[in-house]
């Protein structure tokens, strides 16, 4: 499906692929913990695959069948040296997560990935990395990959990062699994704290307290078995689509709501979207549910502050649900959107005003009139996944043919993206 039309309906029930940033750190853990680590529900994405390939290059035997995984970890010294250059893809999380494991190692090991990659800032990792001890350069001096790493003895830190960031984060109490004594970051807001909860599940000694993380050195990690649920920034196209759509009623099962990660379900809320959480429990850790979702008359509304960290990667499809909304919407604080796979801000407005909407791009985020006809255009993805599968949607209530130059970037992290779309749509 390379071209998208006006739906009359949308109904149905769908699941969705793993939780991405569960399925890169599924990996990343069980390779530095001593026995056998099952993924049940990984995401089989070529981001993901790009991690279990840079483990695999330090020897560790992964078996992948599709959405099972299973790593014969061999503990927190056990990696080898690659002899290759590590091949990191599009992955921004296997890049910045990877960096604080490589810097407590005892070899050499390089960090490459494509060229969206060669562009994303690498600063806000190297910076307290290099506090700690490690020896991390960029090849181009860019503060961009290619990245040299040389394995240091690391020294713990407690570091106050600039940014709300989980990647950020998890390379610091990555690398803080190496040192002597505790480590800890404090954000100036809470982010995603997945990798708090499974290294704590691994067996490390991690605790939170407010914006700050902490664990400390040279912990025991051991296998686990992990049930990964539905990424919800998958299942956000969805719950967009269910409320923009006419004569739409869509469930969508199994769906991670950690409320670090759920900030899309409050501004669904904000805007008087029809919809109802089912059947909550904890899998693995994570709060998990089903999301019930129909038609709605939705309304403006204002996304800016502590919400921003909680739905960033969701923002294009919010933008789509604002320009379908009666009011203004304003998003602020979104500056970090700048520095995604493509400048989201300039890509969602570019392809939102193309379909006919109103779109006032800013320094940190975007003002949308909503209310407009939308109409089909050509898409311009910027190979970013997330602007492809955010336009599909918009498709759906456009009049006329919505096209993409680049549908096949969705891969990324969805390759079923457009065969899960066709199930639940009524032409």
């Amino acid at each position: 499906m390379t071209a998208i039309h006006q739906v009359s309906s949308l109904k149905g029930e769908i699941t969705v692929p793993g939780d991405k940033s569960i399925s890169h750190r599924g990996i990343m853990f069980g390779s530095i913990s001593s026995g056998i680590t099952e993924l049940q529900g990984f995401l089989d994405g070529a981001d993901c695959r790009s991690t279990i390939s840079c483990f695999r290059s330090m020897g560790i035997d992964i078996q992948h069948n599709g959405s099972t995984v299973t790593i014969h970890g061999k503990g927190l010294y056990g990696l080898k040296e690659p002899s290759d250059t590590l091949d990191v893809g599009n992955s921004g999380t296997t890049t910045r997560l990877i960096s604080g494991i490589l810097s407590g190692q005892n070899f050499t090991s390089h960090l490459n990935g494509d060229a969206s990659i060669q562009k994303r800032p690498m600063r806000r990792i190297m910076e307290p990395l290099s506090l700690m001890g490690a020896d991390i350069s960029s090849d181009k001096g860019n503060d961009c990959a290619p990245l040299t790493i040389k394995g240091k003895e690391l020294h713990p830190i407690s570091y106050t990062s600039k940014v709300a960031s989980a990647q950020v984060k998890s390379a610091i109490l990555l690398a803080g699994l190496y040192a002597d004594g505790e480590t800890s970051v404090t954000e100036p807001v809470l982010s995603r704290n997945h990798s708090e909860l499974m290294l704590s599940g691994f067996g490390a000694k991690v605790t939170s307290h407010d914006t700050t993380a902490s664990i400390l050195g040279h912990p025991q990690l051991y296998g686990q078995k992990i049930m990964i649920p539905g990424d919800i920034s998958s299942a956000a196209y969805f719950i967009a689509a269910g409320l923009i759509c006419q004569n739409a009623d869509l469930l969508i099962r199994n769906v991670n709501t950690n409320p670090t990660r759920a900030g899309i379900l409050k501004v669904v809320q904000q805007m008087g979207g029809n919809m109802t959480l089912e059947n909550r429990r904890l899998v693995s850790g994570e709060e998990v549910c089903d999301i019930h979702v129909c038609t709605s008359d939705l309304k403006g509304t204002v996304i800016e502050g502590d919400l921003i960290p909680t739905l960033i990667d969701e923002l294009p499809i919010i933008a789509v649900m604002a320009a379908c909304a009666q009011g203004t919407t304003i998003i602020r604080d979104a500056q970090e959107l700048k520095v995604k796979e493509s400048d989201r801000i300039a890509s969602v407005t570019q392809n939102l005003t193309a379909m006919g909407a109103s779109v006032e791009p800013t320094d940190d985020g975007m003002i949308i009139h909503g209310g407009n006809i939308l109409h089909g255009a050509d898409i311009k993805t910027y190979a970013d996944h997330r602007i492809a599968m955010a336009f599909s949607i918009a498709g759906l209530v456009a009049e006329g043919e919505t096209t993409f130059d680049d549908p096949h970037c969705i891969a990324i992290s969805y390759p079923a993206f457009f065969d899960t779309l066709s199930q639940i749509c009524d032409k």
